[in-house]
């Protein structure tokens, strides 16, 4: 089934790659259409998240992030399967650095590098930064559960010259690149929610009390690697624009958990710029009254 279901939906989606960008674009006009107005696809958990972390505006100007944010996730995901075959010089030239003389300079430094970037804007499009460095360039992912369709994803990764890391294989696989010596860029976007079971650390985002991904930091700290902020902007529709922002000088001196913290800030001032393009249609914020308070052990003496 998993074999069917990918040959009947590859040539489609390599149909639409091809298209030329205005007609891309009228076509994920008609997909918003349906997803938004037909299928009500997630509507709620997008209005419940918008109600939850942007208390100050009004339901009429949540209701306007709404139905922004929906033309733009579906710019998105057809902007994905652009990537089929979108061409590297085309990519550069719609996805732009304010500052690609960070990395140069970050390279020199001798280090491998951990990206940190959020769901926001156009994550996917990031890739095409592995032709601007020398270092090899990979990013974190959860492997897509049809075979087919993650060996498609992995395909089109590297037509631009990057690579995937599953995540739960990124740890082993990262040591031995640390092991031979080979340097490189780590992507990871870590604005998600983890597993409640798996949760080892809180933090607010957007004023509210979450479990939070420290895998990135951690790492960094373990290996002894530099890290970076990505802040992508949507310039306008088709086209994005990244900068590169210093985290901190030596992950491996800070204290724990406080460059997760530093990131979460840089993400929140993305979210609260431009709401819309933030990805609100996870729900980030199930796990709100869940966390375990540590036990306390009683202090009382005894006679």
């Amino acid at each position: 089934m998993q074999l069917l279901a990918y040959c009947l939906a590859y040539p489609l989606l390599w149909v639409v790659s091809k298209l030329p960008f205005r007609v891309f674009y009228a076509l994920s006009d008609f997909i918003y259409f349906l997803v938004y107005r037909i299928l009500g696809y997630r509507k709620a958990t997008v209005r419940k998240n918008l109600a939850l972390t942007l208390p100050h505006k009004s339901e009429a100007e949540r209701r306007i992030i709404e139905k922004e944010f929906f033309k733009h996730m579906c710019d998105m995901f057809m902007e994905m399967v652009k990537s089929m075959s979108i061409s590297d010089e085309e990519m550069k030239r719609r996805f732009t650095f304010t500052n690609l003389e960070l990395a140069t300079e970050y390279e020199k430094r001798g280090k491998s590098i951990i990206l940190m970037c959020a769901h926001y804007a156009s994550w996917e499009w990031l890739m095409v930064m592995s032709n601007y460095v020398t270092f090899e360039s990979y990013a974190i992912y959860k492997k897509i559960g049809n075979r087919y369709f993650d060996s498609l994803v992995q395909k089109i990764r590297g037509r631009h010259n990057a690579k995937l890391i599953e995540s739960k294989s990124s740890i082993e696989t990262m040591e031995q690149h640390k092991k031979s010596g080979m340097k490189a860029f780590y992507g990871f976007a870590s604005d998600q929610s983890p597993q409640l079971t798996k949760a080892k650390y809180w933090d607010t985002f957007m004023g509210i009390e979450v479990p939070v991904y420290t895998g990135a930091e951690m790492l960094a700290k373990r290996l002894d690697m530099n890290m970076l902020f990505v802040k992508v902007e949507k310039v306008k529709r088709g086209y994005y624009q990244a900068t590169l922002v210093p985290l901190v000088e030596e992950p491996k001196d800070v204290p724990d958990y406080e460059i997760t913290g530093l990131y979460l800030r840089e993400v929140e001032r993305q979210i609260l710029q431009k709401p819309e393009h933030y990805f609100w249609t996870h729900k980030r914020w199930k796990h709100i009254g869940k966390k375990k308070l540590p036990s306390r052990k009683s202090t009382t003496t005894h006679a």
